[in-house]
């Protein structure tokens, strides 16, 4: 948004803004927050919610189906639960917030002892490996053993 300003005010400035022209700086800042908006993930007892610009999406962690690693320009993971819910985020953000990886670590355990998640344990054991290890490398570091 403040983009769009910007460049409304450089044309301002110059003397060459119209209606029209003002109207395209001001879809062009919309449309930058709209896509670089970054989705917010939170997670509580069994649930995780990804919150994007306009759409809340929920998964029951208890209830996972599917587990699926997408990579790509930017890695993504997919989680699906049995009622068809389905989340999609960046998993550098659980790495980055222990607190939600234990949330989802816990909720998929309890899905594959049921037997409902057949489908996800290797991107979930790539990702608990790389979290953990984070997380020891963190806490040595800290303690200065490292």
């Amino acid at each position: 948004m403040a983009l769009g300003g910007a460049l409304l005010l450089a044309d301002v400035a110059r003397g060459s803004v119209t209606w029209p022209r003002g109207g395209c700086w001001a879809v062009i800042g919309v449309t930058l927050v709209a896509v670089l908006w970054p989705p917010r993930v939170t997670a509580g007892a069994n649930w995780l919610a990804v919150r994007g610009l306009l759409r809340e999406h929920r998964v029951r962690t208890d209830l996972l189906t599917r587990v699926r690693r997408s990579d790509g320009m930017s890695p993504r993971l997919v989680l699906r639960d049995v009622a068809g819910n389905r989340v999609e985020f960046d998993p550098k953000v659980l790495a980055a917030n222990p607190l939600l990886w234990h949330h989802l670590d816990t909720g998929a355990r309890r899905a594959r002892e049921s037997g409902l998640l057949r489908e996800g344990a290797m991107p979930l054991g790539a990702l608990a490996d790389r979290i953990d290890g984070e997380g020891a490398r963190t806490l040595l570091r800290s303690a200065g053993l490292e």
